[in-house]
């Protein structure tokens, strides 16, 4: 993790994504997970380029198992786009840099 990509867990996921001001894109991961880690460094630096009106966080499934079936997360990587505490969109498999920009300004 980096100092713009907060790890969360199923105990911080409503202080850190429910009742965030800011949208918040959050990245259903896992370690052993290879197109997860693919997309990782996309995600750092748009974190950079979003910063102030976009959080980036990323939630391990395999060590938090309470909140990703209450999203329908059945595959990883699967990014999850909160905006006012609600999902505004939902994107599942590894994307390319344009076309997570593209999925992220369609949204925020």
């Amino acid at each position: 993790m980096s100092n713009m990509i907060n790890a969360i867990s199923d105990t911080s996921f409503e202080n850190e994504v429910v009742e965030s001001q800011t949208p918040v894109l959050v990245d259903f991961w896992a370690q052993w997970c290879g197109p997860c880690k693919a997309i990782a460094p996309i995600l750092e630096e748009l974190a950079q380029k979003y910063s102030g009106k976009l959080k980036i966080v990323k939630l391990d499934v395999d060590s938090n198992p309470a909140t990703p079936p209450k999203f329908g997360i059945r595959g990883i990587p699967t990014l999850v786009l909160f905006k006012d505490g609600q999902v505004k969109a939902t994107q599942v498999g590894l994307l390319s840099k344009s076309e997570l920009v593209n999925f992220i300004d369609g949204h925020v």
